[in-house]
């Protein structure tokens, strides 16, 4: 069995399916260990990537890298966007990936004889060539790696509404330490 046909099989037990996205998730993951030189998926904690959606895509990726949004190694960046940003920690080198404009159209002439588009795509990108399939540029991640990443085990108390805040979320305002939704307002209300 072949390392991606391994990552497919992995991925579609932890999802129920196998879909196209899940393909391109696994196949950015292995470019971006190809493109930065490292050995994944990971045991350690050295890459950070941050993914821009959700969904199955994203655990195709976390399969590839071995980033989990609990192991916080993952970031979810919601743009709606099939793409990620692989970030290595210890050089701050960062390579995005995203499929490439024409690669359903390329999936679609590799696999005239599929059932659906759908099926062509998901057949295809496991074949296509990485240059063909996704595209990737080196860029520069303007977020703080470090603060993301912060120091485990650092715990403090919103002076506000006493929950605690882990990880360095913390907020300063005036001489209260406040948690971000205390301070920033909060996605939800109360009833």
């Amino acid at each position: 069995m072949t390392r991606l046909a391994e990552l497919l099989a992995e991925s579609t037990a932890h999802h129920k399916h196998l879909c196209p996205r899940q393909v391109l998730g696994v196949r950015m993951g292995m470019y971006a260990a190809e493109l930065l030189s490292l050995q994944l998926p990971q045991s350690d904690k050295r890459l950070l990537t941050f993914v821009e959606t959700d969904g199955c895509f994203a655990d195709g990726v976390s399969v590839a890298t071995g980033c989990y949004l609990g192991r916080r190694t993952m970031r979810l960046i919601d743009y709606g966007k099939v793409a990620g940003t692989f970030v290595d920690t210890e050089t701050i080198q960062a390579v995005r990936i995203a499929p490439h404009a024409l690669s359903r159209e390329r999936a679609c002439e590799l696999k005239p004889l599929a059932k659906s588009r759908w099926h062509a795509q998901l057949e295809a990108y496991q074949e296509m060539p990485f240059d063909q399939l996704l595209h990737a540029k080196f860029v520069r991640v303007t977020l703080d790696v470090e603060a993301i990443i912060s120091r485990p085990g650092m715990r403090v108390l919103c002076e506000h509404c006493d929950e605690e805040i882990i990880n360095q979320r913390e907020v300063i305002m005036g001489n209260k330490t406040l948690c971000r939704s205390c301070a920033d307002g909060a996605y939800y209300t109360g009833l």
